[in-house]
């Protein structure tokens, strides 16, 4: 079994234990099964997605990535539909926008093809590397304050107003009134560590709502239907691809952004990880770490699989970080992760149940969690502070991830240049930024 394993996994029995690389992997999908929930909720915007579909997908992405990362990659790592990722797939493509859930589902489809030619070429590198340090600290804090924004509209916390734009809701009722239950909860066991306690968040939040009903109808604002049954089909969206727009300028710039985003996330995971659990040095740069290239490629090629399922972009999870906090070392670890993916399947009805009350604490706290990245932004550097404020709110307030990341790169560009500061612009900086005002002149 042993060299089994260790051909498979890279597990070494002189260093690695199979329980604790078990119990590691439980861990990980204990602190990412809230995307079970969390996705299709998000999705249910799109009424032509049905949510059965969207969960069955989700699984799936998340089972076909990480065995990718386990066997092919042999590291700790578990993937599934990013957080950020589906919110400007759903919210900003397709009702922003405007275009159809299969003009997104192509769009992430060429992202992942993108993805695997960069990685393969390593042409990756390059464009990681002329993009500042500054925005991307600032794209993932906006991606924060977007995701949270979201639960706190899908709850209700914060509604439309004519004469303010926002304003606060009636928190002391239905739905709002559940999600600010499930946000006090949800961050007292955050707050106290409690492994998965994101999830068990939700499934808290979610046994309330059986007690408290919904103002405008009158019933209970969860209603359950069963907890076990087979997994719904995800025949109504997989292989949905649109084809008429492919080579339109918006597709350049939903593509793009999708890329961007999952490129970023994927590094800052990977290194994140690798140097919290000491798994790298503190001072070692992105090709240092080991099999950096062979990780890549399981994102992208999960990314491709589920656009092929139909779902948003699949990513590495930063909460892989908890599995590796538990000793989680090998590719055996993403292994049990898939398997409890695998086993969710069949708890659809569960996780469909959850109403969005249940899972806007857990948008708000993964929210939170992306915030640390502005501590590290030079704000005293107005050539740098300018651009990174403009891409953080403006997320949010315009309700679009691509929009900040287009005002950033541009107002980037305009602010070092109108300081003089014309050596700190990469030739890259200079065409992306001429292109996203072309965007914004003609279309």
């Amino acid at each position: 079994m042993k060299p089994t394993f260790e051909k498979l996994f890279g597990f070494d029995s002189q260093k690695h234990s199979v329980r604790t690389e078990i119990m590691a992997g439980i861990t990980t999908f204990l602190t990412m099964a809230y995307i079970l929930a969390v996705n299709p909720s998000i999705f249910s915007a799109l009424p032509e997605m049905p949510a059965g579909s969207v969960f069955t997908a989700t699984a799936l992405a998340a089972i076909i990535g990480t065995l990718v990362m386990a066997l092919y990659a042999k590291k700790p790592f578990a993937l599934a539909p990013g957080m950020g990722l589906n919110a400007f797939f759903v919210f900003t493509v397709c009702l922003g926008m405007g275009y159809s859930w299969k003009f997104a589902l192509t769009a992430v489809l060429l992202e992942g093809i993108i993805f695997v030619i960069l990685t393969v070429t390593k042409v990756r590198s390059l464009l990681l590397n002329a993009i500042p340090g500054t925005l991307k600290k600032a794209i993932g804090a906006g991606i924060g304050m977007f995701i949270a924004f979201i639960g706190m509209e899908n709850a209700g916390i914060i509604v439309n107003n004519d004469a303010t734009l926002v304003s606060l809701g009636h928190i002391t009722e239905g739905t709002a009134l559940l999600a600010m239950i499930g946000l006090i909860i949800t961050a007292g066991l955050v707050m106290a560590k409690v492994r998965g306690g994101i999830l068990w968040g939700i499934l808290i939040t979610t046994l309330i709502g059986l007690f408290i009903k919904d103002p405008s109808t009158g019933e209970a604002m969860t209603k359950l239907n069963g907890l076990i049954s087979a997994p719904d089909s995800v025949e109504p969206i997989c292989f949905k691809f649109e084809w008429s727009q492919v080579l339109s300028l918006d597709m350049l710039v939903v593509v793009f952004t999708f890329l961007f985003i999952d490129m970023f996330d994927t590094m800052g995971t990977i290194i994140g990880v690798h140097q919290g659990a000491g798994l790298g040095s503190a001072q070692a740069k992105r090709d240092d770490i080991p099999d950096m290239e062979k990780m890549f490629m399981a994102d992208s090629v999960a990314t491709v699989c589920g656009a092929c399922l139909g779902t948003s972009t699949t990513t590495t999870y930063v909460e892989s970080a908890s599995g590796v906090g538990e000793g989680g070392r090998t590719g055996l670890t993403a292994f049990s992760t898939a398997i409890c993916f695998a086993l969710a399947l069949f708890f659809s009805p569960l996780f469909l149940a959850i109403p969005s009350a249940a899972t806007a604490p857990a948008l708000i706290i993964v929210g939170v969690m992306m915030m640390p990245a502005v501590k590290r932004i030079h704000w005293e550097d107005y050539c740098r502070a300018i651009p990174a404020f403009l891409t953080i709110i403006i997320m949010p307030l315009a309700y679009s991830i691509s929009d900040g990341i287009l005002i950033g790169v541009i107002s980037y560009v305009a602010c070092h240049a109108v300081a003089g500061k014309f050596k700190e612009i990469s030739i890259t900086m200079w065409v992306l930024a001429v292109l996203f005002v072309c965007k914004y002149i003609f279309i």
